[in-house]
């Protein structure tokens, strides 16, 4: 049986980015969805560096609703009544579905894309937000809130084993130890490489030491000694930072694959192509990936998410939640309107 659709308001909060910065809104109109869509009250959200990276100027100056990791529940679903009353995740990215890379299944590389929260669609810092019901997946019932908003970057570090052939005889770096780089080193680990995390902050590389996973410190010279003199096969650069990319090629072998998961504001100051043509490396820049493995692994608790979470705001504290997620050594602070 069908659920009766509840009542939705003509306005809802929101956390809006604008030209003076982050602002909540408590009267911003309630999205409407069109046909092939769905209304969704957002249950959780979650803060992620390119968030962050766009309040710094990414993007080239995004305005409208931040976020994109998300776990809500449809209320309208025009065509799509069954999705009523289910619990889902979003893919973000929304392809126009008519254009050449569209046709080959590149939606998530359409030129005139839109993606939630970032390009051309208000996010999920918000009480509601519209996706296609192509993009949603539904949530199984035994997988907490709590979890569930992981989906998102999960799936963005599984996106390195869709790229990358990675083997139990593998060397494997990866590089960084922040929300994203915790869940890349979980996900790699399930290979059985021989695989090093390396990070800053030690009370964030434990996470990953309690479940096996040898760690190392970059500011520790003999660590990094050791490693530069050891170069691996695959880095993957998890750092947010311009300076990552350089520290990876030292780490890396000739005809290695350097793996850029960062996404910044800056530019590099310097981009060493001779190098990289002369040592034959490869290059692949990976972003989105998978939902449904992320989901069958978060279900199963393969992967760690709930050590990650540092902090929890409602909506009416979004901006005071921004601040949070921005202070050195914070993981996941999570948005619950």
């Amino acid at each position: 049986m069908t659920p009766t659709p509840p009542t939705i308001p003509e306005t809802m909060r929101a956390l809006l980015l604008t030209d003076q910065g982050p602002v909540l809104r408590r009267d911003l109109p309630t999205p409407r969805p069109r046909p092939g869509e769905a209304l969704i009250r957002v249950r959780l959200a979650g803060i992620c560096s390119t968030d962050l990276q766009l309040l710094a100027g990414y993007k080239g100056g995004r305005r409208g609703v931040l976020g994109h990791e998300f776990v809500g529940e449809v209320v309208a679903a025009p065509g799509g009544e069954e999705w009523l009353g289910r619990r889902v995740v979003g893919e973000l990215n929304v392809g126009c579905g008519q254009c050449d890379l569209c046709r080959q299944g590149l939606e998530k590389h359409c030129r005139q894309r839109q993606s939630l929260g970032i390009i051309g669609r208000d996010g999920a810092f918000a009480d509601y937000l519209t996706l296609p019901l192509a993009n949603l997946h539904p949530v199984p019932e035994a997988l907490p809130d709590e979890k569930a908003v992981f989906t998102e970057p999960l799936a963005a570090a599984l996106q390195v084993l869709e790229q990358v052939a990675i083997r139990p005889s593998s060397r494997v770096y990866v590089l960084g130890d922040g929300r994203l780089g915790l869940l890349v080193a979980q996900a790699i680990h399930r290979t059985g490489c021989d695989l090093t995390a390396i990070g800053r902050h030690p009370e964030k590389l434990v996470i990953l030491s309690r479940r096996g996973i040898p760690t190392a410190v970059v500011d520790n010279p003999p660590d990094f000694t050791r490693l530069a003199a050891h170069p691996a096969d695959v880095v993957v650069e998890v750092t947010g930072s311009p300076g990552g990319f350089a520290t990876a090629l030292e780490l890396l072998r000739p005809a290695g694959s350097l793996v850029l998961k960062s996404t910044f504001a800056a530019s590099l100051a310097d981009f060493p192509v001779s190098r990289l043509v002369v040592d034959e490396i490869q290059l692949v820049g990976s972003r989105c990936g998978p939902f449904p493995p992320a989901l069958r692994l978060l279900l199963a608790g393969a992967v760690e998410v709930t050590a990650l979470i540092h902090a929890r705001y409602s909506l009416d504290d979004a901006v005071a939640a921004l601040e949070h997620a921005r202070r050195p050594g914070v993981l996941k602070v999570l948005i619950q309107p």
